[in-house]
C-alpha cells in the first residue's frame, strides 16, 4: 500500500513538472504592432545565445531610429546605452544602423533587455550584450559554397535568357565581365548559346550571393569562347583554352552604349560640316551622363576643351598605343595631364560638346602613331598562365571541358544545387 502511495506521488510530481515546463515554453502575447514574439528554447539559437527563460522580440529598424530608440523601450538605462556605443565603436559604429534591417531583443521575465542582435546583412550580425559586463561583438554566419551549372540559348539578351531560367542578375554581370574583351554583349545574335559553371554562396537554405564563374563556354557567331578560372599563389585569372588570359590590354568599348552611330571610315559624310571626310574613330551613342571608362592603363596627356573635340581626354598607354575620348559633357574631377589611370576607371561622361549632333563618345585609337580601327586590331592579352603552373592549369581545364562540351539547350536549373568538390580538380 505504501509503495502504491509513493508511486502515485511520483506520478503527480511528474505531471506537475510537465505542466510547469509547458507554461514556461508558452509564447507571451503582446498587442498588435509591437513585434513578433518567439517561444523561448532550452538550447542556443541561430546567433549562439542561450534563450532559456528569455522572450525574443523580432523587430525592424525604422527610418531615423537610433540605437537608443531601439533599447530604451526595453528598460535599458540610457547611460549604459551611451557607454556601450562609445566603448564598442571600433567593433561596430551604432550610427551605421540601417532602416529595414531586422534586429532581435532578448527580454528577461521583468521585460529588461539582456541582449540585442542586429542583422547587418545576410552573412554578418552584431551581438550587444547588455548584462553586467556590456560588450559588442561582430559575428559571421557560416557560408557554404555550392557549385552549379546552367546552359541557355540566347533569344534576346544574356540577361533575359538567364532571367527566364530563374538565375540571379549578378550572373549576367559576371559573365559580361569575364568575356568583356572578347564579346560585345550588346551585339549578341539570336541563337548564340552558353554553358556556365559557377559558385553560389548559401547561408542555410538561403542564397546570399553569386560567387565566381569557374568555367564557361560562349558560342557567339558560331565561334567558341572559353573561360577557366585558375587560382594558384598570386594568380587569379580567367584563361582561354590555350592558357592566354582573357583580360586584354584594352576594353572593347569605352562606354555602355546603345549603338555604334558611326564607324571608322576613310570617307564619311559629316552631319554638321555637310561634306565627305575621313572619320578616324568610332562613335558610341549613349545617354547623356553615361560614364566613360579608360580602355586601358595609362597616363593622361590631355584633359581639356577643343572647338571641334569638345571636352576630351587623351591618354598614352605605352610606346605603341594612345587613345582619345571626345565630346564629353564633362571631364571627371581629378582627371588632368600627368595623372595615371587604370583600365575601367571613369574619366568623363557622355555628352555632345564640340562638333557633335547627339550624345555620344568618339573613341580614337593610335597604334605606332597612326590612327587605326580598334575593332579590327588583335589586342594582346596581358599574359599566359605562368610556366610553373602550366600542368595544374591543364588538369583544371580538361576536367571542365567534359562538362562544357555537353549539348547546349535552355534548361532550368535544379531546385537544389548539387555539391561538387571542384577544389580537388586542380590538384596535380
Amino acid at each position: 500500500m505504501r509503495d502504491r502511495s509513493l508511486l502515485a506521488a511520483a506520478i503527480m510530481i511528474a505531471v506537475v513538472a510537465f505542466l510547469i515546463v509547458r507554461v514556461m515554453r508558452a509564447p507571451i502575447t503582446h498587442p498588435a504592432g509591437e513585434g513578433v514574439v518567439q517561444t523561448a528554447s532550452l538550447s542556443s539559437d541561430e546567433f549562439g545565445l542561450d534563450t532559456q527563460a528569455l522572450e525574443i522580440r523580432d523587430e525592424m529598424v525604422s527610418r531615423n531610429q537610433t540605437f537608443s530608440d531601439l533599447l530604451t523601450p526595453h528598460k535599458v538605462d540610457y547611460q549604459r546605452i551611451v557607454e556601450l556605443a562609445s566603448s564598442g565603436k571600433d567593433v561596430f559604429d551604432v550610427r551605421r544602423l540601417k532602416a529595414q534591417r531586422p534586429y532581435h531583443v532578448y527580454l528577461d521575465s521583468m521585460g529588461v533587455a539582456k541582449y540585442m542582435v542586429y542583422e547587418q546583412n545576410r552573412t554578418s550580425y552584431v551581438v550587444f550584450d547588455l548584462g553586467d559586463n556590456p560588450s559588442i561583438r561582430l559575428e559571421e554566419r557560416e557560408v557554404a559554397k555550392v557549385v552549379r551549372s546552367v546552359s541557355g540559348i540566347i533569344s534576346s539578351s544574356l540577361f533575359m535568357t538567364l532571367d527566364d531560367l530563374g538565375e540571379h542578375p549578378a550572373l549576367s554581370i559576371s559573365m559580361s565581365d569575364v568575356f568583356a574583351w572578347q564579346i560585345d554583349f550588346s551585339r549578341l545574335q539570336k541563337g548564340d548559346s552558353f554553358r556556365i559553371v559557377f559558385e553560389e554562396h548559401y547561408v542555410g537554405d538561403e542564397r546570399v550571393q553569386v560567387g565566381d564563374i569557374l568555367a564557361a563556354r560562349f558560342i557567339h557567331r558560331d565561334e567558341d569562347y572559353f573561360a577557366f578560372n585558375f587560382v594558384e599563389g598570386d594568380v587569379n585569372e580567367h584563361y582561354d583554352e590555350v592558357g592566354n588570359s582573357l583580360r586584354k590590354a584594352f576594353l572593347i568599348a569605352p562606354v555602355e552604349y546603345k549603338r555604334i552611330s558611326s564607324g571608322f571610315s576613310g570617307r564619311r559624310f559629316h552631319p554638321v560640316q555637310k561634306r565627305y571626310k575621313a572619320h578616324l574613330g568610332t562613335d558610341y551613342a549613349a545617354d547623356r551622363g553615361t560614364p566613360i571608362q579608360a580602355t586601358g592603363d595609362g597616363v593622361v596627356t590631355h584633359a581639356t576643351y577643343g572647338k571641334y573635340n569638345g571636352n576630351y581626354v587623351k591618354m598614352k598607354h605605352n610606346g605603341t598605343y594612345t587613345t582619345q575620348y571626345l565630346h564629353m559633357s564633362k571631364i571627371k574631377t581629378g582627371i588632368r595631364p600627368g595623372v595615371r589611370v587604370k583600365q575601367g576607371q571613369t574619366i568623363g561622361f557622355v555628352g555632345s560638346t564640340g562638333l557633335a549632333t547627339g550624345n555620344h563618345v568618339c573613341y580614337r585609337f593610335w597604334k605606332n602613331g597612326q590612327q587605326v580601327d580598334h575593332r579590327r586590331e588583335k589586342i594582346p592579352s596581358i599574359g599566359p598562365v605562368p610556366t610553373q603552373f602550366r600542368t595544374q592549369f591543364e588538369l583544371l581545364r580538361d576536367s571542365y571541358l567534359v562538362e562544357l562540351s555537353l549539348p547546349i539547350q535552355s534548361e532550368p536549373t535544379p531546385a537544389y544545387p548539387v555539391l561538387k568538390d571542384h577544389a580537388a580538380i586542380a590538384a596535380p
